[in-house]
Parts: C-alpha cells; sequence; structure tokens
C-alpha cells in the first residue's frame, strides 16, 4: 500500500482531475439539453475535508470523516457565478449545507473552503437539507430548508421524525441569520418564497402533508401570504397546483426553485412522485401562473419534463430525480441544477423562450387513456396534414 505522501499525492491529483473536467452538451429533445458529467459528486469534496493532513495524527492518511453523496442545492447567481448551496451528506447521514461556485454554470465547480454554520432554532434540529434560495425584493437572501426531528410522540420508534421549514437570510452566503422555524397546522416540506412581495405580504409555496413522509390529506402544492417572514405563520392555504389520480403527481408533489418571472408568467419548476413496483418514482415537470396572480395556473403541460436516464437512476435511493435550484441569466439562458437518485448533481440548459413554448403548448394531461389517444391523433392528423 501507498505511504502517507504517496495517498497525499494520489488524493489530491484524483480530485483536480475531477473538478478541472470539462463538461459536455447532449443534444436532447429540443426544451433543454442534459450534460454528459454530473457538476457536483462526493468525490468533489475538497480533500482537506476528509483527511488529518497531519502525519503524526494519521501516518497512513485515511479518510476520517466520509461523505455520501452530494445532492439537493439551491441556486443563485452571485458576484458573476454560478453557486449552488449544497445538501452535502455525511456518511453519519447527517447533512450540511456547503457552497460550490463555478465559472461558468456548467464544471469547474469548487466549494468553499468551510461548510455553512447555520444557527439553530430554539429547538435544535437533528438533520437540515433541501434548501430553496430566494434573493427577494427586501433586499435579503432567504434560504428555506427542510428541518427533521425525532417525533418524540412515538418515542419507542426511532424512525417517527416530523418536518418543519427552517427559514434563514443573509446578505453574503457566509453569515446567516437563523428566523424561527415556520408555523403551520400540518408538516411542512418544501416551502418556496416567491422572490415579490404579493398585497404587500410575503408569499409563500407551501406542501401540506400529513406526516413525515405522507402527503395524505394535503392537495399539492399550497399557497399562503404571511405578513413577517421573523414570524412566518400560515393562517390559511389554497392549493395552486393539485394532485390527480394515476399522473406523474399522484402520491405528493412539490415546488421545486422559486418560479422565473417572464413577460407571459410565472415559469414554475416542480416535482411529481407517484408509486411504482420499485417504489416511488420523482420527475420533474413544470407549469406556469399569471402574472397578476401568481398562485392561478395558466399552462399546464402534462407529463413530465425529466426524468431518470442511464446512470441517473442508480444511486442512495433509485428511480428519483429532485431540483431545487435554477438560474435564469440576463440573455435567456436558464440553468436547472438536478439530483440523481439522492447522490450527485447534474445541470441541463435551456432558455426562458423555450420553456415559455413548452408549457404554453404542450397538451394537458386528460387524465384517462382515452384523452390521451384523442391528444396524440390530434397531432398526427395535423402533422400528416403537412407531409
Amino acid at each position: 500500500m501507498l505511504d502517507f505522501d504517496q495517498r497525499k499525492a494520489l488524493v489530491e491529483k484524483e480530485y483536480e482531475a475531477l473538478v478541472t473536467q470539462p463538461n459536455e452538451a447532449v443534444e436532447g429533445n429540443g426544451i433543454f439539453c442534459r450534460y454528459k458529467n454530473p457538476v457536483i459528486t462526493a468525490a468533489m469534496v475538497p480533500p482537506f475535508w476528509k483527511y488529518d493532513y497531519n502525519r503524526a495524527t494519521n501516518p497512513f492518511f485515511m479518510e476520517r470523516i466520509g461523505v455520501n453523496a452530494t445532492l439537493n442545492s439551491g441556486a443563485i447567481k452571485w458576484n458573476g457565478k454560478y453557486v449552488l448551496v449544497v445538501r452535502v451528506e455525511g456518511s453519519d447521514r447527517k447533512s450540511f449545507f456547503a457552497v460550490a461556485e463555478s465559472p461558468n454554470g456548467i464544471d469547474s465547480f469548487r466549494f468553499w473552503d468551510h461548510p455553512i454554520t447555520m444557527p439553530e432554532d430554539d429547538i435544535p434540529g437533528v438533520n437540515i437539507y433541501d434548501m430553496r434560495l430566494t434573493r427577494h425584493e427586501d433586499g435579503w437572501i432567504y434560504g428555506l430548508f427542510c428541518v427533521e426531528r425525532h417525533d418524540d410522540n412515538e418515542p419507542g420508534n426511532l424512525s417517527a421524525a416530523t418536518a418543519t421549514c427552517g427559514i434563514a437570510r443573509t446578505k453574503d452566503l457566509i453569515n446567516w441569520e437563523r428566523l424561527p422555524d415556520l408555523k403551520a397546522k400540518s408538516q411542512q416540506r418544501n416551502v418556496v418564497l416567491h422572490p415579490e412581495f404579493v398585497n404587500g405580504k410575503y408569499a409563500l409555496y407551501t406542501r401540506p402533508q400529513d406526516g413525515f413522509i405522507d402527503a395524505g390529506s394535503g392537495g399539492g402544492i399550497g399557497w399562503a401570504l404571511v405578513d413577517d417572514m421573523t414570524n412566518a405563520v400560515v393562517e390559511s392555504e389554497i392549493i395552486v397546483d393539485t394532485r390527480y389520480y394515476h399522473t406523474i403527481k399522484e402520491v405528493k408533489n412539490g415546488e421545486g426553485p422559486h418560479p422565473i418571472k417572464t413577460p407571459k408568467g410565472w415559469l414554475h419548476l416542480a416535482h411529481g412522485v407517484r408509486g411504482c413496483a420499485s417504489g416511488l418514482r420523482y420527475v420533474l415537470y413544470m407549469y406556469m401562473t399569471a402574472l397578476d396572480e401568481p398562485w392561478r395556473p395558466i399552462y399546464t403541460p402534462g407529463g413530465y419534463l425529466m426524468a431518470p436516464v442511464g446512470d441517473e437512476y442508480i444511486g442512495d435511493v433509485m428511480n428519483v430525480l429532485f431540483t431545487n435550484g435554477w438560474i435564469a441569466d440576463e440573455d435567456g439562458k436558464v440553468f436547472i441544477y438536478y439530483a440523481s437518485s439522492d447522490t450527485r448533481m447534474h445541470v441541463a440548459t435551456s432558455t426562458i423562450d423555450r420553456l415559455v413554448d413548452y408549457c404554453m403548448n404542450t397538451p394537458s394531461d386528460g387524465l384517462s387513456t382515452g384523452e390521451s389517444v384523442k391528444t396524440l391523433n390530434r397531432l398526427i392528423d395535423a402533422n400528416l396534414q403537412l407531409k
């Protein structure tokens, strides 16, 4: 086996090769392009996070702190760089947030030296993850994320948990002010802050659910107005995007990143979940809401925008795509950051024009086989007239 110096040199060489590897676009379906390589993996965490560099205390240059996965990243353009707030999951199952940045948004992501030290709520969480970032018109950057705690109503069940929405804000992505967790009548996951005030209030996309995993009676993606993010209380919710039987979102659905404002309406990216023989299948889908009423859907393309392909199927939690971050550049290019199988981060690129066209001109789900065939035949007949 290699000695200290040889192992250290090998580890650092392999790390540099990974983070400097150029990425290559793969032409897709005209809506978006995937890329050949993931943008962030567990192997791209800096070696000095994992290894003790002191020869006296680590003579064999062993890994001391393991990293299992890098996933479910919030995204923001910051100082001209493409920045992800990554959920980093250690080999101990605890997740934390860390900032990685890239000059071009598709490769060369490097983590900042230190992870985010997130202040605790009055009741500390056991695990925190899946941050949505919103640069709000009030001048703050908000991070909304899931806080997991043991459900003490079931003291003998070590798998019983509760989910609440943690809230923090920052001006520099380094120093975070922790605000009280969102107060709501139900458990909340996948809560997203709308970037603008609505009727003078802060607006949230919510996901009410009966339990930690099951949405239960929760009807879909909700909408709520709150007076103050420093003491955010959901008094009432309406459902913006409803779940339906035998669709990609029959089990549950949740807002991804905050919506993008366009001249035609607000672009939304979400995840939908259905049950199948191999478990829960997560895919990504889109919809649009009205500019003046961001809670009112105006276009609802049927089916999924993205589903796992190739190696994306394989990982800690199979058959899953999940997103909570995207970046729209001033030139209209859109970077969609998504995780596959709770293991690694990818990017797909599109444009606002393409995504708006997709939403406006893709048929809605007719909710039955008969309606699906009618929709298909209309397209076939129209195309045959053009041959």
